[in-house]
């Protein structure tokens, strides 16, 4: 592998140091974990590799992944645990225990003044089809594909509201400068 990175005013090589760093996850708080985890399941296809719970401090937390066939994951609890840690790409979700039954409970999605946090992505191979399945299971959008400057492009809101970018990625290939 030659490529290491863009060349922006901040950015410095890698060293051996960070050999073997893996981006592992990023995480969600969820209001009620039934709910997010059959949207992600069915919408997405994701699968629930571990959920671990610590009752002293009152939460779960949930790891999901987009599996495929060559995936080898272990049966063992403890192996299972260990190899979630280890994959690329993961999904966490985190339940603060009681969040669920609370009516008017919910998180800030980033996206709201003040901003910070702002989307996850999903690369899908046909954006029409996604679209498609999207409107059959009455997924909310925050923008279609047809809509606004940037075309090819979707955004969805998962049941927390957080924002979920759809791309197809061989119509991006142009995107930018």
């Amino acid at each position: 592998m030659t490529f290491t990175s863009e060349q922006q005013p901040g950015v410095k090589p890698p060293t051996a140091d960070t050999d073997g760093f893996v981006f592992n996850h990023s995480m969600l708080r969820v209001k009620d974990p039934a709910v997010s985890l059959a949207f992600y399941t069915h919408v997405f296809g994701m699968s629930l590799l571990r959920k671990l719970d610590f009752p002293e401090m009152q939460f779960s937390l949930f790891f999901l992944a987009k599996l495929d066939a060559r995936d080898e994951v272990p049966e063992e609890i403890g192996a299972r645990t260990s190899w979630t840690f280890a994959q690329r790409g993961i999904l966490e979700f985190t339940h603060n225990w009681g969040t669920e039954t609370q009516a008017d409970f919910a998180y800030h999605n980033g996206n709201a003044q003040p901003q910070g946090f702002g989307h996850i992505c999903f690369a899908v191979p046909d954006l029409v089809k996604a679209v498609a399945w999207f409107d059959s299971n009455g997924v909310e959008y925050v923008k279609r594909p047809e809509q606004g400057k940037m075309k090819n492009v979707a955004f969805v809101k998962d049941p927390d509201g957080y924002w979920i970018e759809i791309v197809q990625p061989d119509l991006n290939a142009n995107l930018g400068r």
